[in-house]
């Protein structure tokens, strides 16, 4: 089958490890089956795994890929749920089991022909859906869900700011959390972003950093070191941060007198459960809400859209077409 693998890891030039060719078809273990891919998203867990994180040499090649959509053995259309784990070891929830992966880490990932994956982890895609929109809510949309739904405790009306609009995390988010009623802010370096920001319904967009109109509820983000001061001034007391990762780096100033001062909370949020994805995907189909689609290429195309990514050229999610 034809597949694009991380063949060689270098921190600094991860494109340089990118390959696309041949690799064997799956051969699924007892309990599990191949899905033939039609649409797979792309994720910076992709180049962080071309970076060496999660993916050490010895598991080389690797194919890449978290998401997809396709047909199962029996031709039913279906959404991949890229965490690979046992949800009793995690009291219910896969994310919580210790030895959990996603696709690509110890698995063969998505961004390939056809791609192996445990039985429970197939979900029915909604007709309403597009196989590109559907390969877009594993990752990405699906830790947006968790984030806004599951992780945040808001009530209706509240106020929320999102840092670093442009990813699909960030998109998905402003999307899902104006969809739903809450007053939405959204943060971005550059204008075009901010523009778009708004088109997807967002209240208002401002320069990363910029004091906001007003203090909120809830901060969501996923950029980390470079933005955490920011995401704690903008807290009203009793307030949160719900943060599902840290691009910009993990080590940020706690500044714990205004943490315990003003009673702020910090929550952690990774990924989602399968049947959080199966609600997800409901409701995307009963609201009309989509996923923010930046571009679609050929999976032969794939190092324009890793290039782009790498690059921060994008708002929402890059798309292979199978």
């Amino acid at each position: 089958m034809f597949a694009i693998t991380a063949a060689r890891i270098d921190k600094n030039d991860p494109l340089s490890g990118l390959e696309a060719g041949e690799r064997p078809d799956p051969a699924p273990p007892e309990g599990w089956t191949t899905v033939r891919v039609k649409a797979a998203a792309l994720n910076h867990h992709d180049l962080w795994s071309l970076r060496g994180v999660g993916l050490p040499e010895e598991r080389l090649p690797m194919v890449l890929g978290c998401d997809a959509a396709g047909l199962d053995e029996e031709g039913n259309e279906v959404i991949v749920h890229a965490v690979i784990g046992d949800p009793d070891a995690g009291g219910g929830d896969e994310t919580r089991d210790p030895r959990r992966s996603l696709l690509s880490e110890v698995h063969p990932g998505t961004l390939a022909q056809q791609v192996a994956v445990p039985r429970r982890n197939l979900v029915p895609k909604p007709a309403e859906l597009s196989f590109e929109e559907a390969a877009c809510l594993p990752t990405a949309w699906l830790t947006a869900y968790r984030m806004l739904f599951a992780r945040a405790g808001l009530e209706p009306g509240s106020t929320v700011l999102v840092q670093g609009a442009g990813g699909g995390v960030s998109s998905a988010l402003i999307r899902m959390a104006a969809a739903v009623g809450h007053r939405v802010y959204a943060t971005s370096r550059d204008e075009g972003k901010r523009d778009r920001a708004l088109q997807l319904g967002a209240y208002g967009a401002v320069a990363s950093g910029e004091r906001l109109p007003e203090k909120v509820d809830v901060v969501f983000d996923s950029v980390g070191e470079a933005t955490w001061g920011h995401s704690l001034r903008s807290l009203r007391p009793g307030g949160r941060i719900v943060t599902c990762g840290a691009t910009s780096g993990d080590a940020p100033k706690a500044e714990l007198n205004r943490m315990f001062f003003l009673q702020l909370s910090v929550v952690g949020s990774t990924m989602g459960s399968r049947d959080e994805l199966r609600r997800l995907a409901e409701f995307c189909a009963r609201t009309g809400v989509r996923p923010e689609i930046d571009r679609t290429l050929p999976l032969d195309d794939a190092r324009e859209g890793f290039a782009a990514m790498d690059r921060g050229e994008l708002f929402g999610k890059i798309v292979f077409q199978v």
